[in-house]
């Protein structure tokens, strides 16, 4: 009889926080395409114009998030990320080379990787150093939400994290996604902004009201102008027409009076 025995499994390494060294060298991926810093610029922009952003949170684009596994650091740079609250009370204004969880504060909320022409391993299950993103996010930091979006064709494909495993979620009838850890919606909207006419990634409050750019903000200002001048216009148009109907009304009273005088008739008894 012949002995058999199981393949052993290969053990996990040991994932670890440890803040990153000074002299570490950062990987410097170039941005694939100049949309790509709009596409995070105007996820951050609405968010700041609705008071959204307190000093505690962290929002990065193209930002080292640390890792150590086993005797590895990792380093991978998602395109956006969110994260709630950081142990320095100064997160919006302090310069920061990397951002490890944990060790920092908390792990990120939501991490999306904007895809372009080329694409860069977004999809990428590589389960050995250097790791794939979507490896990296899901099993060693176990990130809740990963959005991965396509401008070209306005797709966004959205993953949340349950029992260890990212599950690809559904839009709702509007074809936006709720996200509960930032209590508000993300889809994709059709326009133009900074010159280009592409597919954005756009914020909607609960109640699903946009959340808007400032150039939106200042077009509906502009707007509310334009109608109050307007609406000032036709009081003022209104205001002369009535005093010119009076003008009229004492002008036919004084003829009609002129007439009786001349006829010698008595207007009191009349």
């Amino acid at each position: 009889m012949i002995a058999t025995t199981s393949p052993k499994l290969e053990a996990k390494p040991k994932v670890t926080w440890q803040k990153l060294p000074e002299d570490f060298v950062l990987p410097d991926d170039p941005v694939d395409n100049n949309l790509q810093p709009l596409l995070a610029a105007a996820l951050r922009e609405s968010l700041e114009l609705a008071n959204l952003i307190l000093e505690s949170m962290l929002i990065a684009t193209n930002f080292g998030i640390c890792a150590n596994v086993g005797d590895k650091t990792v380093v991978k740079a998602p395109d956006w990320v969110y994260v709630r609250s950081v142990k320095s009370t100064s997160a919006r204004s302090e310069i920061r080379r990397s951002y490890t969880p944990h060790l920092e504060g908390d792990l990120p909320a939501i991490v999306l990787e904007f895809i372009s022409e080329t694409e860069g391993g977004e999809y990428s299950i590589n389960p050995h150093y250097p790791y794939g993103k979507w490896h990296f996010y899901e099993q060693i930091l176990s990130i809740p939400i990963y959005g991965i979006f396509h401008p070209k064709t306005g797709t966004l494909d959205l993953y949340r994290l349950v029992n260890g495993k990212y599950e690809q979620q559904l839009p709702d009838t509007q074809k936006r996604f709720w996200i509960d850890e930032m209590n508000m919606f993300i889809g994709v909207w059709e326009g133009k902004k900074s010159g280009f006419t592409t597919n954005w990634l756009r914020w909607w409050d609960q109640s699903g009201n946009l959340l808007l750019w400032g150039s939106e903000i200042i077009e509906q200002v502009r707007q509310r102008a334009e109608q109050d001048h307007q609406r000032a216009e036709q009081e003022r148009q209104r205001a002369e027409q009535a005093e010119l109907q009076l003008q009229q009304e004492q002008a036919i009273r004084q003829r009609m009076a002129d007439k009786l005088k001349a006829l010698g008739i008595d207007q009191e008894l009349i």
